[in-house]
C-alpha cells in the first residue's frame, strides 16, 4: 500500500471519530415571558447587560429596585408602532443572594416597579467598604413560565 493511501485512510478515521455530536449547553433556555429592567444600574439596566451593577453608598440604606414589563410585539413590523412595553402590576417577585438567602419577596406596583431597602450587614456585608459587592437574582413567575435576571449592588464612597 501507499504511503498516502494509508494516511488517508487515517486522517479520514480521525476525522469520523472527532465528529461526535456535543449538545451545546445554551440551547435548552428560553426566553424569558418579561423584560425585567433594573433600575438605576451603571449602562443598561435591561437586557443588554448580563449582570447589571448599582452603585450604592457604604454609608446609608442599600435601595434596590426593578421593573418589569410585558413586551407587545404586535406593531414590531410597523415603524410607527413599534414594541410597547407594559407594565406588569402585583406581580410577586423574590429577591435572593446568589447562595439562595432569600432577602425579600416583592410585589410590583401600578408601574410594574418593586423596590426594596437593606442595609450592608442585612445583605451580609458587615465591614462595607468601595468594591464590596453582593451578587443578586431576581425571580418570578409570569403566565406560568419562570424567569429570572441576574444583578450585583456594589458599594461606593
Amino acid at each position: 500500500m501507499s504511503t498516502k493511501l494509508i494516511l488517508s485512510v487515517i486522517l479520514c478515521a480521525v476525522a469520523a471519530v472527532s465528529c461526535t455530536k456535543v449538545d451545546d449547553p445554551f440551547v435548552d433556555r428560553v426566553v424569558a415571558p418579561v423584560l425585567v429592567v433594573i433600575d438605576n444600574a451603571t449602562g443598561d439596566g435591561g437586557g443588554q447587560t448580563g449582570e447589571p451593577v448599582v452603585s450604592q453608598k457604604v454609608a446609608g440604606p442599600v435601595t434596590m429596585a426593578v421593573r418589569i414589563y410585558e413586551l407587545n410585539k404586535s406593531g414590531l413590523l410597523d415603524n410607527k408602532v413599534g414594541i410597547d412595553s407594559i407594565p406588569v402590576t402585583a406581580l410577586a417577585i423574590t429577591l435572593t443572594k446568589r447562595d439562595g438567602t432569600v432577602l425579600g419577596n416583592l410585589t410590583t406596583n401600578e408601574a410594574g416597579k418593586a423596590s426594596i431597602s437593606k442595609t450592608w450587614t442585612e445583605l451580609g456585608v458587615t465591614a462595607p467598604a468601595a468594591g464590596s459587592s453582593v451578587l443578586l437574582t431576581w425571580r418570578g413567575e409570569y403566565k406560568g413560565q419562570a424567569f429570572s435576571r441576574l444583578s450585583r449592588v456594589q458599594a461606593v464612597n
